[in-house]
């Protein structure tokens, strides 16, 4: 006599099992127990196994039917982490034949399934987060991406994880938020995904298609002229190279991207020669010098701000040794 215990993952469709795992269910001797409601058994009842519904299992109970005949519980989807514990241990000093038998796997990507459901939940019942929008919510994308960038700066590699986790938040977060228009604005988190795959899949044309390239330097080339291709299909006549650079980004970062952007059209130089304010207009230069000589002035300027940070606060503290 044995007991065996079925565990799946919520994270796939019921029915999609291992051939093992639907071997043992369609057992002619085993007797399969379930919960009520169990995701699988609309499955089960298409493959003609019948399973026999348990509002409440105890583990002493399936431990004492597994003694008289082989019996195979279909865990919950979450796993009965706490039934298969206590199942164990009742079993160390009076020996069962128990198997864990897992009938279903999560694929990569798995746990943002999730996330997502997790964003559904909270978007119903906290009152918080039921009361964001598109709006609200920009200041926090934006400091959890600049939380990205501080540990990536810092070299705080264990800390990256987390951090990503809040920026990816916050993009299932608006996609929440935008699944509940009614109107041509209204998206799902799979539509920006699916936005983001398609892109990717035309601007990578030498990894999906039959473009060869000959290195870096090429992909790069390719990708500005998909992206020249996008921005003409969708402005038409009035499409420029400035299209889609964000103005309302720091200052720094804003000139050189501006000047990146220039730079793609060959600008002659004296267009890089900007009247305005005097420290506005020298910084604006240290930014095209900066360029020219391949560093970033963005970073650079935060790394000896990061400097400056450090020396103070040292030297706040010197007399405290």
């Amino acid at each position: 006599m044995s007991l065996t215990l079925l565990a799946t993952t919520h994270r796939v469709a019921p029915g999609l099992l291992t051939w093992r795992a639907w071997e043992a269910l369609r057992s002619s001797t085993a007797r399969v127990l379930t919960r009520p409601g169990h995701p699988l058994l609309p499955a089960l009842g298409d493959a003609g196994v019948h399973a026999e519904h348990v509002a409440a299992p105890d583990p002493a109970a399936l431990v004492a039917l597994a003694r008289e005949a082989d019996v195979l519980w279909v865990a919950a989807p979450d796993g009965d982490e706490q039934l298969m514990r206590r199942i164990g241990q009742l079993v160390v000093n009076d020996p069962l034949d128990v198997e864990v038998l897992h009938g279903s796997y999560d694929l990569p990507g798995a746990r943002l399934l999730d996330l997502v459901s997790v964003m559904d939940t909270l978007r119903r019942e906290c009152p918080w987060d039921a009361k964001q929008t598109h709006a609200t919510l920009v200041p926090y994308l934006l400091e959890e991406s600049y939380e990205v960038a501080d540990s990536v700066e810092s070299g705080d590699l264990a800390a990256l994880r987390e951090e990503l986790g809040d920026v990816l938040m916050q993009v299932a977060f608006h996609a929440v938020v935008a699944a509940e228009r009614t109107d041509e604005t209204a998206f799902t988190i799979d539509d920006v995904a699916g936005g983001i795959v398609d892109k990717l899949v035309r601007r990578h044309p030498h990894v999906f298609g039959d473009v060869t390239v000959s290195g870096a330097d090429e992909v790069n080339a390719n990708w500005e002229q998909i992206k020249a291709a996008e921005r003409a299909a969708k402005s038409g006549d009035e499409a420029s190279v400035f299209d889609g650079v964000p103005m309302g980004q720091p200052a720094l970062s804003l000139a050189a991207q501006l000047q990146r952007r220039a730079g793609r059209l060959d600008a002659p130089e004296e267009l890089y020669q900007v009247t305005g304010p005097e420290y506005g207009s020298r910084l604006f230069a240290l930014v095209r010098e900066a360029q020219r000589a391949g560093h970033d002035a963005e970073a650079e300027l935060r790394a000896v701000a990061r400097v400056f940070r450090d020396r103070v606060t040292a030297w706040e503290h010197a007399d405290e040794g």
